[in-house]
């Protein structure tokens, strides 16, 4: 809403609107407001106190710098994507939407590297240079309107980070605003390595509390020579775990190793993109190959043997790029695919190792059974990065309840079993106290007393990622 005579009194919101020289819109009416009260964690809303929309550097910093003498709470918002609560103004924030900040800076070929802002969408960086035999390898199911401002934040991943890693493993250097206003660069311009402490490793992850990301210079890969991709369906769940720690054993890394069970089938299948999955399998396995064309076929050989000897119904490998596309779109809306089959869902996020995939799987079954919700698993196996998806009906009483417990037990399962409770969504507000089935009161400490230099005032996007104060933990000044 960009107007010419703002209808308030409020002296905060007339003071940011003359500070972005009025060209920019602001928002503040809580019918305009009501879009930003919540992120992909849809079970809290709040309303912020208004939205703002730079388009530069040097507008963000404006505004930081007018939030941090009046001490208002603010927070930095991308596409609105995130599943953990990161972006929800729980007190009162003003909102620096990032939604506008989304050109592609600069892209060089020759040290594979490109130069965004922080509003540009993960997916259209990779058709942008694809052309020219390049992509960016980070791929959250979400890519097509993600926006790698906000990968950065949650340090994103993806169905191909078993081989490529994360977010981070991608990122060269970074531009960022500080709480107060002031404006970094993190990394150096990305062909060398920076000496001293890691920053931008520090920065990638820490979910929108130590600062305000406005540029990103980020790794570009060369297109693999080949690719094959395998799925493969089994009668057991324990025969499809059991064949992931298989391939991992036989020394094959595949580009990607997902896995759904029988309710994540039933889900995507009823969506836009369904396949001819049969539903009476208890699990699929979505395997790709991929890098120099000499020793793929080895590689897909050595794959159907080991599922097969794990007592698969049938395994097939695509055929042409068409039908291997249609498998990765029908995998990709595995999310988003739950509404066909609930009302509403909760999406987790926990790690395990590998070998436990029958254990935790097992668990998650038991946990099923307790509250009396169904739970789809769709997770990136290879690295053992689950994703239980607790269905429930929020119009029922007591079940969006009965969603969190169980959503909360999944991940404390995880922890028992050698792993951890998030491996890409990030904490937000969702699984803060769930870091303390992780790490003691010490720990904690420690890592608030990080953010305190970074943020001492806690004015950028506080009540995040850690337990709520009071608790059983002060946190030291810096």
């Amino acid at each position: 809403m960009n107007k010419s005579v703002l209808h308030t009194d409020d002296p905060h919101i007339l003071c940011l609107a003359k500070l972005l020289n009025g060209f920019q819109p602001i928002l503040f009416e809580k019918e305009d407001l009501i879009a930003y009260d919540c992120d992909g964690f849809t079970l809290h809303r709040h309303l912020p106190k208004a939205v703002v929309f730079p388009e530069t550097t040097e507008e963000v910093a404006a505004v930081v710098k007018y939030c941090h003498t009046h001490q208002l709470p603010f927070l930095a918002r991308g596409a609105g994507t995130g599943l953990s609560g990161g972006a929800i103004p729980l007190n009162g924030e003003v909102v620096i939407s990032l939604a506008r900040m989304r050109k592609l800076l600069e892209v060089d070929l020759e040290n594979r590297r490109a130069v965004i802002q922080p509003g540009y969408v993960n997916l259209k960086l990779t058709n942008q240079i694809a052309n020219k035999g390049y992509y960016y390898a980070p791929d959250p199911s979400s890519q097509y309107c993600c926006t790698i401002g906000g990968n950065v934040a949650e340090n994103a991943g993806g169905a191909h980070c078993l081989k490529y890693g994360v977010t981070t493993n991608h990122i060269l250097g970074l531009e960022v605003v500080l709480p107060n206003g002031e404006i970094v660069e993190f990394g150096t311009n990305g062909i060398s390595d920076s000496p001293g402490y890691d920053l931008v490793g520090l920065f990638t992850g820490s979910e929108g509390t130590l600062g305000i990301t406005t540029k990103i210079i980020v790794r570009i890969l060369k297109n693999p020579e080949g690719k094959k991709t395998v799925l493969a369906y089994f009668d057991k769940v324990e025969d499809g775990s059991q064949a992931v720690s298989d391939i991992i054993s036989a020394g094959i890394v595949p580009a990607a190793l997902e896995m759904m069970d029988q309710t994540a089938i039933e889900g995507v299948e009823n969506g836009g993109y369904p396949v001819g999955h049969p539903r009476d399998i208890e699990a699929l396995l979505l395997i790709e190959v991929d890098g120099i064309e000499a020793g793929i076929d080895e590689q897909i050989e050595e794959i159907l043997t080991v599922c097969r000897a794990r007592n698969v119904r049938e395994v097939k490998v695509a055929q042409t790029e068409a039908e291997r596309k249609r498998w990765w779109d029908n995998r990709k809306t595995g999310f988003g695919a739950m509404g066909t089959i609930s009302p509403d869902y909760l999406v987790q996020d926990g790690v395990i190792p590998r070998g436990k995939l029958p254990q935790v799987l097992s668990r998650i079954r038991k946990i099923s059974q307790k509250y009396n919700l169904r739970i789809a698993n769709v997770f990136h196996a290879g690295d053992g990065n689950l994703h239980p998806l607790v269905l429930f009906d929020a119009n029922v009483p007591g079940e969006s309840e009965r969603a969190l417990k169980a959503g909360s037990e999944c991940l404390l399962a995880c922890a028992e079993l050698g792993g951890t409770i998030t491996g890409e969504h990030g904490v937000g507000i969702e699984k803060r106290e769930e870091m303390r089935y992780v790490f003691n009161d010490e720990e904690i400490i420690a890592q608030t007393n990080i953010r305190a230099v970074f943020n001492p005032d806690n004015l950028l996007n506080a009540g995040k990622l850690f337990p709520t104060p009071g608790k059983c933990i002060e946190v030291k000044q810096v």
